[in-house]
């Protein structure tokens, strides 16, 4: 293990080296390259195993030698029908979302904030289907004990839904589609800190899953009245006479036409037809009362617009069809996108009556797709590295350790949970050095998982909450134990303070501690298994005899992108070194330690981070 410390102790720095120069060598040698920009269809003569990896990689997360196999032994139209037309792909093997039971019809409307909660409750005397206590001291402590219960609660429901999402990027026979849910989450970001609620995020995921490769324009009308999406841009807010511009603004700056295509008040007129749009619970609905149905100029056009026929006019911009497909030849292609492509592009998909599928399929099948500058230039998303990472193991299920949301997490990439409304960046801003480590470290930890791991849904988080959580088990009293931790051992409150304390509605430590403990009681484990990765059966399978052998072996299955001779040479070394011996009849018995040190080593390398 010494040895590997040293050889991954520079790993960090090297890689972010490495990733630039050969995305730097790759940029110029790309313009010679005579397939760059081409949008015609590669020849069948040239589909080779290489091409249908390269296939695999970008139109999902990739796959196991078989799987690549199979779609190398079809023509590249066929393959690539395959995957984009993935409607009659047999995933009857994938499981529903169970949902904990957690959810109770009291606690809609959910308040904005524990204020609003706790007012609600003096002015009506219940809140969250909860009636305040007639009399005595902290009366609304039932109250504000269920505001932080459905707070912790819709988070780690949110974590479950979000391993239940990987598992089917895993296991899917339709990897498209969940590499379109994983584009379309990005697309139209919404944060669960601000939604609170799982199921209105399940609900827009579904959206996703089912329309992501349909129409844009349906796709678009739908996500305007998904109440996630509602809640994320403030719908509540957006009445006649005092329209918020959130909604108007994202849905042109970001979800259409992109900045420069709209001035201020098309904003604003946009923004007025939107008006009264709104949900309850899970459902859309149309506050008539609050809607502006007067006369709206909008993008040169005047009418008595909704907000249905704001996005049909929408449609008809050009700048709308070459936003959305630059966009999506950006996710799947690369980065650089010239003016002329990204026109042609857009034709493209307005021609089809704005169906994504034909577009995927022309970019899927170009010689531009296959292009030197394409190939082995996109560096991985930590979702897809996780994913990848999996589905080349040959695994059916995503381990619980490590654990999935913590490891793509601390990678830059926490699902449901985008820095900001414009989503991830992705790019270059995926790779600095501590992130680099950090990709490092979530190689190890699959091939070498702590098994001392403590799940972050099962533990809080919060100081406050544990000393709150222990003083309760000692016997104290809410007052002492709700004491802040500011407050040291063998030191009491005033006299004034406790009084106060004792005597008040209720106290937000105890409604912290009292929603967790809630919360963890009701909703269903993660479970918590590791790995099931067996690297000498797998040498074994595919009759490897040599050190050599198994390093080829592993270059050509983990990596998109093949490291020079050296690195070769120094990988074969090191299991020669490791094993004893370059025979691996010899090894067979006692080589699984060294081949997950040897794969540790690989998937740390420049290589591994590119598709």
């Amino acid at each position: 293990m010494a040895r590997i410390a040293q050889t991954l102790a520079a790993f960090s720095l090297l890689t972010l080296a490495a990733l630039a120069n050969t995305q730097d060598t790759w940029a110029q040698s790309a313009g010679a390259d005579a397939q760059r920009d081409q949008l015609a269809p590669i020849a069948n003569s040239s589909w080779n195993y290489e091409r249908a990896a390269h296939l695999l990689e970008r139109a999902g997360f990739g796959g196991t030698p078989e799987q690549i196999a199979a779609l190398a032994a079809m023509t590249p139209a066929a393959a690539v029908r395959s995957l984009v037309y993935f409607q009659d792909a047999d995933n009857s093997h994938l499981k529903s979302f169970v949902h904990s039971d957690i959810h109770d019809p009291g606690l809609e409307p959910f308040p904005p904030s524990r204020p609003a909660t706790t007012e609600m409750a003096k002015a009506t005397g219940e809140a969250l289907g909860i009636k305040v206590k007639p009399e005595g001291n902290r009366r609304l402590q039932p109250v504000v004990n269920k505001f932080f219960y459905w707070l912790r609660a819709s988070v780690l429901e949110t974590n479950r839904v979000s391993y239940w999402w990987a598992d089917r990027m895993v296991n899917s026979n339709a990897p498209l589609q969940e590499k379109m849910a994983l584009f379309w989450h990005g697309h139209f970001a919404i944060n669960e800190s601000k939604v609170r609620d799982y199921r209105k995020l399940l609900n827009e995921l579904t959206l996703f899953h089912d329309m992501g490769t349909g129409s844009f324009r349906d796709l678009m009308v739908a996500v305007a009245q998904d109440p996630a999406m509602l809640s994320f841009l403030d719908a509540g807010v957006n009445v006649k006479g005092a329209a918020n511009e959130n909604f108007a603004r994202e849905i042109m700056e970001l979800f259409t036409m992109g900045v420069g295509n709209y001035s201020e008040k098309d904003i604003r007129e946009a923004a007025r037809a939107f008006t009264g749009w709104n949900y309850v619970d899970v459902s859309f609905v149309v506050n008539d009362a609050e809607h502006d149905d007067g006369v709206k100029e909008f993008l040169g056009r005047s009418g008595n617009f909704d907000g249905v026929q704001i996005i049909d006019i929408i449609m008809e911009q050009d700048a709308t069809a070459e936003h959305i497909a630059g966009k999506l030849y950006r996710f799947f292609v690369r980065e650089d996108l010239s003016p002329a492509l990204q026109a042609q592009l857009g034709d493209i998909l307005r021609d089809a009556d704005y169906e994504i599928a034909p577009l995927l399929e022309t970019i899927f099948l170009s010689q531009d797709f296959y292009s030197n500058a394409s190939v082995g230039t996109q560096i991985k998303s930590p979702v897809q590295l996780a994913v990848s990472t999996y589905r080349k193991l040959g695994l059916n299920e995503v381990p619980g350790v490590p654990d999935f949301n913590q490891s793509t997490g601390a990678l830059g990439q926490s699902l449901f949970r985008p820095p900001t409304v414009a989503g991830w960046a992705g790019g270059r801003t995926w790779i600095t050095p501590g992130l680099l480590l950090e990709r490092g470290n979530f190689a190890r930890d699959v091939l070498f998982p702590d098994i001392n791991f403590i799940p972050p849904d099962r533990v809080n988080g919060s100081d406050e909450i544990r000393s709150v959580a222990d003083r309760v088990r000692q016997g104290m009293d809410i007052t002492s134990a709700t004491q802040p931790s500011a407050v040291g051992e063998g030191q009491v409150m005033a006299e004034s303070n406790m009084l106060a304390d004792r005597d008040e509605d209720f106290n937000t430590r105890y409604g912290s501690f009292r929603g967790w403990q809630m919360a963890i009681e009701r909703v269903i484990p993660i479970p918590r298994q590791t790995a099931k990765t067996d690297l000498s059966s797998m040498v074994i399978e595919e009759q490897l005899s040599s050190t050599s052998d198994v390093v080829d072996y592993f270059i050509a299955r983990f990596l998109r992108v093949s490291p020079d001779q050296q690195t070769r040479a120094k990988l074969i070394a090191f299991l020669n070194e490791d094993l004893g011996t370059s025979d691996i009849a010899t090894a067979q018995t006692y080589m699984e330690d060294s081949l997950r040190l040897l794969l540790h080593i690989v998937m740390s390398q420049p290589e591994y981070q590119l598709s």
